[in-house]
């Protein structure tokens, strides 16, 4: 017989699982990270450490692309007031859309039409600015696929998408994966700058890659590129990626015809800054002072940012064990993004897969696991991502559920949704990648 009270007890750990990742949310926000770090008085804008007086500039030209699109473009007109004009390209229907911008709603994961409309506005608009305009970029993770133009018009919609694809499921970390798209696109890399050239320019990131490599964010379309293209071909060779690509990108690698990407001594950096926003830090220590209020003893580890799930949430899950030895309770905090390499078509993402490899390690332990994307979208599924405990195991034997079979099929999705425990809140407008809650009594 189920005991009412450890299921009462588990179902109060679930909840305030879920409580401290809505707090990191809520004080993570974009309209928040824009209070702290940009400000607008009498003409005078104000980014991080640059001032920017708005009436010496004969235009300026805002230029806003990525999940977090709309909501940054919000944000900045919030405190510019209604003068502001320019592009907006997010996978995200805004409510109402801002007066003075152009709206595209560019594909995510992968590209689609729009994306490429979207990034032949923003080119023609950014070749038309003079030396005495003011490009403003608002660049948020998903930029990759949202606004995109093949370098090689050979490379079709179809093809581009097969090559997001087999990108997205080889395994490799984003910022691999990114090296690859800059080289094959005429908007990343730096290209923006290049097209906004001789225009001042300043970025405001709001990040999803790791904080030591800002130009892997949307694919650094407006900064110089750390990566090569011996950097690309090495990545093709590393996850066996020729095979997979359709024949007009395969090509290019084949003959060696991939195009470099500007560097930092390119004319088009000089008169450009970036500054960024809010970056998975900010919502590390946003769950962090949650978890304290909740009267947890907080850890912090991001070791296993890039590794394969199935060994982060080996060392994870040993980390929390550790910990509790010597605290009670505790919370473990792990910012980041873990790797799945698909081979499967199930409904899932990451953080889902994550927490189901978790679920058989943790029965009938008094550990919650919770793992989800702060942009409120896991994988292809509609989930941010889910949460597992010692009785989900026990929970979906009853149901039928097998958690093996799940993991194999990469459809941790349907698991989790029979269970109760997908956490599915839908998109939320900012991108600061994945967040790893574990706590453990």
């Amino acid at each position: 017989m189920p005991d009412p009270n450890r299921e009462s007890q588990f179902r109060s750990m679930r909840q305030q699982a879920r409580a401290i990742f809505q707090q990191a949310l809520a004080e993570a926000s974009i309209g928040a990270g824009f209070a702290r770090h940009v400000h607008y008085e009498r003409g005078i804008l104000r980014v991080r450490d640059d001032l920017y007086d708005l009436h010496l500039y004969s235009r300026v030209l805002v230029v806003s692309l990525g999940k977090a699109g709309h909501t940054m473009v919000e944000a900045l007109s919030a405190q510019v007031g209604a003068s502001l004009e320019g592009i907006v390209a997010s996978s995200v229907e805004p409510a109402a859309q801002l007066h003075g911008f152009r709206y595209f709603r560019g594909g995510h994961p992968t590209p689609n039409a729009e994306s490429i409309r979207a990034a032949g506005a923003i080119l023609r608009a950014l070749e038309a600015q003079p030396a005495s305009a003011l490009v403003i970029f608002l660049l948020s993770g998903g930029g990759s696929s949202i606004v995109e133009k093949p370098i090689d018009d050979e490379i079709s919609l179809d093809d581009l998408v097969a090559t997001y694809r087999a990108l997205v499921h080889s395994g490799a970390p984003i910022a691999e994966i990114n090296a690859v798209r800059k080289h094959l696109s005429a908007v990343k890399g730096g290209r923006l700058a290049q097209a906004a050239f001789p225009a001042k320019q300043v970025s405001l990131l709001v990040s999803d890659v790791p904080d030591g490599t800002p130009d892997a964010l949307a694919s650094g379309p407006t900064m110089p590129d750390s990566t090569t293209v011996n950097d690309c071909y090495r990545i093709a060779e590393k996850y066996e990626l020729l095979q997979q690509f359709p024949p007009s990108t395969r090509e290019l690698f084949e003959r060696h015809a991939l195009e470099e990407t500007p560097k930092a001594d390119d004319p088009a950096f000089v008169h450009a800054r970036w500054w960024p926003v809010l970056s998975n830090q900010t919502a590390i220590e946003e769950a962090s002072a949650a978890a304290e209020r909740a009267g947890f003893i907080v850890h912090v580890d991001n070791s296993c940012d890039d590794w394969d799930y199935e060994k982060a949430a080996d060392y994870l899950l040993l980390r929390v064990r550790e910990l509790r030895k010597q605290f009670s309770p505790v919370c473990l905090i792990s910012g980041g993004e873990v790797t799945v390499k698909v081979t499967n078509g199930g409904v899932g993402g990451r953080n889902q897969q994550f927490a189901l490899a978790c679920a058989e390690k943790i029965a009938g332990e008094n550990i919650i696991v919770l793992s989800a994307g702060t942009d409120g979208v896991d994988g292809n599924s509609p989930a941010a991502g889910a949460i597992a405990d010692g009785t989900t195991l026990e929970r979906a034997r009853a149901r039928g559920l097998g958690v093996r079979a799940a993991l194999a099929a990469f459809d941790a999705y349907p698991f989790f949704k029979a269970l109760g425990d997908a956490i599915e809140m839908g998109p939320t407008g900012n991108n600061l990648r994945d967040l790893r809650i574990l706590l453990a009594y």
